[in-house]
């Protein structure tokens, strides 16, 4: 792909006021919501005390991003759970992957992310992982679901066995540490590469943990966008029209390469020597070029993902496996398959050798080893990954959505002739050249379409054929 020209195309079909009406998100992913509206105080307490009951007690690690509600919600959290008889490390504002390391470090029983991650900031969410710091399965979801459907009181604990609430501040440091370890990144060669890189992390909460993982790493960082105080300068989501301000600051001090995060520090996307967005399909693509490099093995990603990607593993030998849309699922089937690496095409790489999670660090070291090791430019690498014209949109969910899918299926077959379908997510439908994804977001009240192919011409036809039926 000649620079990462023609990757992505972001088309938003939304209005702000369509956000401002939505109902509470809820899903594997967590429970999402407009801070006073959809989500509340009593729900919060809701839901964090049947997480409480549903661990049997335990130890509990509670991390926030920096959002203006998150201390608040962070206050109610912390005391549910010590008044449901759970002991709890509140580990303040920390990147969402730094909360599940933190699970299996301290052995404790589950965490909760407070945060709502790429949505803007009246939302919030409450994350729940599991005691492998992962999130919860769509079966341990349901326990939660039954728990709080329960026509009795949730129990709390009695007045001498309230847990107890103990603050972290090392969490970060630990994190940083274990990234260092992964031995596809080359902290001497990044050292002598002498890079210089631009980080925005708008204001979020990869604003102290990226910038001091990549100084460990002997990288000269500008800060941009870094103070932590939950004042997002941009759009949360790390999409190209977002990232105007990460490009001038780039062309300014003439660095290597920009990144940006959102705020939870769970994804992260490029900005080449030049200025440009490449597109936040690429961080995948191009830490999976890199690891493959230095250890074999079967890639796992989802149905939304480019086949940037999936064509990149393949030529290096590597089996690719696709899953349903959310981390969870990634993760599921990146164990069912033994995968070395895998993520999602919105700049979440998962690297088993470090945990089970997203994670702007680790796609950032993976970023900074492969530019040092190669002796390349960003863009140059970039024109390494195979060239498609990706095309994303997100509107409003329609009414009778069931339906029209049924109706989107139908015209797709007749439009396009010969076609394989996935059912396992929305729908999914590849076809010579191309392929186009339609579901519905786990955390957004909207509906995502997203088409892909080697042409413009046919990534268009793909979007306005589905467009069109589900106005």
């Amino acid at each position: 792909m000649a620079n990462g020209e023609g990757i992505c195309i972001f088309k938003v079909l939304l209005k702000e006021e369509d956000l401002k009406k939505a109902p509470l998100m809820k899903s594997t992913s967590g429970i999402r919501g407009i801070v006073g509206q959809s989500l509340t105080p009593f729900t919060i307490v809701k839901y964090v005390a049947a997480f409480g009951h549903f661990l049997k007690k335990g130890k509990v690690v509670v991390g926030r991003d920096s959002r203006p509600s998150g201390e608040h919600f962070s206050h109610l959290v912390c005391s549910t759970l010590a008044m449901a008889g759970c002991d709890v490390v509140d580990l303040g504002i920390v990147p969402t992957p730094t909360v599940e390391l933190e699970v299996v470090h301290h052995k404790a029983a589950g965490g909760i992310a407070i945060t709502a991650s790429h949505n803007p900031a009246e939302w919030n969410a409450l994350k729940f992982f599991n005691s492998l710091g992962e999130f919860i399965t769509k079966a341990q979801y349901n326990r939660l679901e039954t728990i709080l459907s329960s026509e009795k009181e949730i129990p709390l604990a009695a007045h001498d066995n309230i847990g107890t609430i103990v603050f972290d501040d090392g969490a970060i440091r630990r994190h940083i540490s274990k990234v260092l370890k992964i031995k596809s990144v080359n902290p001497a060669k990044i050292k002598k590469a002498r890079l210089k890189v631009v980080v925005d992390a708008i204001n979020g909460a990869g604003s102290k943990a990226l910038p001091a993982l990549l100084e460990k790493l002997g990288v000269k960082v500008i800060r941009l966008n870094c103070k932590g105080d939950g004042d997002f300068f941009r759009k949360p989501e790390p999409v190209p029209e977002s990232l105007s301000q990460l490009g001038k600051t780039v062309k300014k001090y003439k660095a290597n390469m920009g990144l940006a995060c959102d705020p939870d520090a769970d994804r992260l996307a490029l900005v080449d020597e030049n200025g440009r967005p490449i597109g936040e399909e690429l961080t995948l693509a191009l830490a999976v070029a890199h690891y493959l490099r230095k250890k074999r093995g079967p890639v796992a990603i989802n149905l939304s993902t480019s086949l940037a990607t999936a064509d990149v593993a393949r030529m290096m030998g590597s089996k690719v496996y696709l899953s349903p849309v959310g981390e969870a699922n990634v993760i599921a089937e990146m164990r069912r398959r033994k995968a070395v690496i895998g993520g999602e095409g919105n700049g979440g790489v998962i690297l088993p050798e470090c945990h089970y999670g997203r994670d702007a660090l680790v796609a950032a070291a993976l970023t900074c080893s492969y530019l040092a090791e190669s002796g390349k430019k960003l863009s140059e690498l970039a024109g390494t990954i195979p060239n498609y014209q990706n095309i994303k949109k997100k509107a409003p969910l329609p009414g009778l959505f069931e339906r029209k899918i049924l109706r989107v299926e139908k015209e797709i077959r007749s439009s396009f002739g010969k076609l394989k379908v996935d059912r396992r997510d929305g729908l999914r439908f590849d076809l010579e050249g191309g392929w186009v994804h339609i579901r519905k977001s786990n955390t957004e009240p909207i509906y995502r379409l997203i088409a892909e192919a080697r042409t413009p011409t046919l990534a268009q036809k793909l979007v306005k054929t589905v467009g069109r039926i589900l106005k």
